[in-house]
């Protein structure tokens, strides 16, 4: 049995001991373990560590912490996925799965044709879960490093602060869902090489991004991307570009 992954916050030393944050007492209280039961924490820094558990008290969990072992799980390229918040509950199974497939960086946005719309204290609660949300995604993926996911952002204020990508740069790509007749198709995006520097991909809320924010962001160097004849949900477009990215990274890395 393997021994259940924690995150840890603040960061880790090897050698010490430290009560966990309540979180992660309660999951070790859930799984009924005992003194010297096997954990591995992390940080979020990168790599994990060994660690058992030193005492059990009524609301708190001590532990030793056991040495650091370098483990690296992310993908060979950074991916940031700004992304228009689908309705509902769809945007916590979004960073969860966007979690477990890679991504390095979400940012949540309000489009013109978003029909969740956050701001002010309601954004603010809505972020802390995400972030939970993604944090639990690591502990059972297997993941070091936990997402960023920035404060909700209107579409135009943060293309407005996108520096402009430099020119004939190969290891930048921008990328845009789009259903436009004009878009590239993910067969041409898989053809190209595999950068080594930072992805951006842009998804619409439901309904999609209108002309208006399309020409925006291909002001600011985005290409427009079809995934195909379908239409996929809010939800489902940004998973599957990043299930592809994925896959990519993963064909590239085991080529000879």
């Amino acid at each position: 049995m393997l021994a259940p992954r924690l995150f840890v916050d603040p960061a880790l030393v090897a050698g010490t001991s430290l009560v966990l944050p309540s979180g992660a007492a309660r999951h070790v209280q859930v799984l009924r373990l005992q003194p010297g039961d096997a954990l591995t924490l992390f940080d979020g820094n990168g790599g994990e560590y060994g660690a058992s558990v030193l005492a059990m008290g009524r609301s708190d969990v001590s532990v030793q912490v056991g040495s650091w072992v370098e483990v690296e799980r992310e993908m060979p390229f950074k991916v940031t996925l700004a992304l228009g918040m689908p309705a509902n509950d769809r945007m916590d199974a979004l960073v969860e799965k966007a979690t477990e497939l890679g991504a390095a960086v979400i940012q949540p946005l309000v489009c013109a044709r978003s029909v969740l719309r956050l701001s002010g204290e309601r954004a603010a609660k809505r972020l802390a879960h995400w972030r939970a949300v993604a944090v639990s995604a690591c502990e059972q993926s297997g993941r070091t490093r936990v997402p960023l996911l920035h404060p909700v952002r209107t579409l135009s204020e943060w293309l407005a602060d996108l520096p402009l990508p430099p020119r004939r740069v190969p290891s930048m790509r921008r990328w845009l869902l789009s259903l436009s007749g004009d878009a590239q198709t993910d067969s041409d995006a898989d053809a190209q090489p595999v950068p080594q520097g930072e992805t951006l991909c842009l998804s619409g809320p439901e309904g999609g991004l209108d002309a208006d924010e399309e020409a925006l962001a291909m002001a600011r160097g985005f290409r427009r991307l079809s995934l195909g004849p379908r239409v996929l949900r809010a939800d489902t477009a940004p998973l599957a570009l990043l299930a592809g990215l994925a896959w990519q990274a993963r064909r590239t890395a085991a080529a000879p």
